[in-house]
């Protein structure tokens, strides 16, 4: 019999999975986002990257990669990247100092 910590345990897994895979959708599916984060790469992933590619900031475990180019996230996942994520989207919020619309 599964308790209420275990049902809320698997209820909020499956939201961050389906929240992940979304994400990981938008970047395969749509050219919106203007840069993405690699996760996971593999060891030569930066110098299997497309020539207009550029890596901007990264840590032990992700990449953050900028380029305007159409596919930018079916090239990441080429170059080796185990998940790409969208980065640099502005989201629903406006910025901070931004003129209102």
């Amino acid at each position: 019999m599964f308790t209420t910590i275990r049902r809320w345990s698997l209820a909020l897994l499956g939201v961050a999975a389906g929240w992940l895979a979304t994400l990981a959708l938008v970047m395969v599916l749509s050219d919106a986002a203007p840069g993405a984060i690699a996760v996971l790469p593999r060891g030569d992933f930066v110098s299997r990257l497309p020539e207009d590619a550029a890596v901007v900031g990264g840590g032990p475990a992700w990449v953050a990669v900028r380029a305007d180019r159409e596919g930018l996230g079916l090239a990441l996942y080429r170059a080796g990247a185990l998940l790409v994520l969208p980065a640099g989207l502005p989201g629903c919020l406006p910025l901070p100092g931004a003129p209102p619309s």
